[in-house]
């Protein structure tokens, strides 16, 4: 049996002041500004749609974080929100303790509704209110800022819900005094007519973050290139599950012109003209994180993917290339650029079958990285039988001297050698310094 808290002060006082609706609307314009919050979201719950209406024309804080208190079953509380805005957008006096700049709707928990204080309030979102500086504005918004609204926003090849397709309304026919940000945009299943209109409503500089999972061509993918390369403050893209053909034609190249900090592409079918384009790409010049994967090396030349390490030497911190069906010779080709990359923090290339003699190498290869902490690397091929069976005596003894050889040079944090599944048990069999995990009985 849980005990629920008692009112505070606050709370009972909007109780009160929500009891004669007429009153509380008078009282806004001399009400202490702590009272706004638990006085809005008493409103917002229990319907006083007046009463909010006018609390949002006097909003004396820089931000209202509405999203955290949404639900579907509120949509017409949102929609008085939104008629409030409206009638303060039509004033040319804005009333006299009014400050709202950006309107939140990401449906993200916060503390600003269950804790207040002046500095937590008139911080709201610092990151994004930095950001709505730098947004540069026309002259004949100089005078007059336009309101902000941040929201993440999923699209799929469905039609919109209730609330989006009430949000893209209200701001189609208010775009000359509102700015729709958002930081993360994700795309899922073909895009639709909709989907290139939400995109042409955006500010473009606003989005931090694209993810992309579907089946899309390169055409598609062409014809989204330019909203992409108009989002100069993008820093990360994620791509997954894009069905490539064999021939791309320059224009289904086209990629961003400003560098990116993460790329993931991941289960694709890449083309030589696809890793050429990579290697050289002035966008992929300064990655920090490289996801590669799932995608298929076995028959590319190892160049490009060379390039491409040197070039991001100086900044790369995260690679991953697991289950790339990599060769010897294609990872033997990698090495020297992977040996400059200093700053290199995480390793991955799990599900390569790589020979005992080039993991040695890679081993003395990546010795002198003093900042890599993770490595995850396959087991031997020799801890393999013909048909694949583990060999876990075989496989212990060939990592524990790997492991060694390393230890010559540099203490490893964590250093785990991983088999593909064991025949028997469908598991993985895991080498960790001198720890064996694995749940095959040939194990034991």
């Amino acid at each position: 049996m849980s005990i629920q808290s008692p009112p505070t002060l606050l709370e009972l006082a909007g109780h009160s002041m929500l009891s004669d609706k007429s009153r509380a609307i008078l009282d806004l314009e001399d009400l202490p500004i702590e009272f706004f919050p638990p006085l809005f979201v008493e409103a917002f719950r229990r319907g006083h749609t007046e009463v909010l209406k006018k609390m949002v024309q006097a909003w004396p804080f820089t931000c209202l974080p509405l999203g955290a208190l949404m639900r579907q079953s509120q949509l017409q509380m949102i929609r008085v929100v939104l008629d409030g805005l409206d009638m303060l957008l039509a004033q040319q006096d804005r009333p006299r303790r009014w400050k709202l700049q950006v309107l939140d709707l990401r449906r993200v928990p916060w503390n600003f509704w269950r804790t207040w204080s002046g500095a937590v309030v008139d911080a709201c979102s610092p990151e994004d209110m930095m950001k709505n500086q730098a947004l540069k504005l026309g002259p004949a918004m100089a005078a007059k800022p336009p309101l902000k609204i941040f929201i993440d926003l999923c699209l799929t090849e469905g039609p919109m819900d209730e609330f989006l397709t009430l949000l893209f309304l209200w701001v189609t026919q208010r775009i000359d005094g509102l700015q729709l940000c958002c930081n993360r945009l994700r795309i899922f299943g073909k895009p639709t007519s909709h989907t290139r209109k939400v995109l042409r409503l955006l500010q473009w500089d606003s989005v931090k973050k694209v993810e992309v999972q579907c089946t899309w061509a390169p055409s598609t993918l062409a014809a989204y290139a330019p909203f992409l390369g108009q989002m100069r403050n993008l820093w990360k893209l994620l791509v997954s599950q894009v069905h490539m053909p064999a021939h791309t034609s320059p224009e289904e190249q086209e990629h961003l012109k400003t560098p990116l900090e993460t790329l993931s592409i991941t289960n694709c079918p890449l083309s030589d003209s696809d890793w050429n384009y990579l290697s050289c790409c002035p966008n992929t010049s300064q990655l920090r994180h490289l996801d590669l994967r799932y995608i298929t090396l076995t028959n590319f030349s190892p160049e490009p993917l060379k390039i491409l390490l040197e070039t991001v030497a100086a900044t790369l911190k995260n690679l991953d290339l697991e289950a790339c069906e990599m060769t010897d010779s294609q990872l033997q080709a990698i090495l020297p650029a992977l040996s400059r990359c200093s700053k290199l923090r995480i390793l991955c290339l799990f599900g390569n079958r790589i020979s005992m003699s080039v993991l040695r190498d890679l081993v003395l290869h990546t010795a002198r990285l003093s900042q890599l902490s993770i490595e995850l690397y396959p087991a031997p091929l020799e801890s393999y039988d013909a048909q694949g069976a583990i060999y876990p005596g075989r496989c212990s003894q060939l990592c524990a001297e790997l492991t060694a050889i390393l230890k010559d040079f540099r203490q490893p944090n964590v250093l785990i050698f991983r088999t593909v599944s064991c025949p028997q048990c469908g598991r993985m069999f895991l080498y960790n310094q001198g720890l064996i995990h694995c749940s095959c009985p040939t194990a034991a």
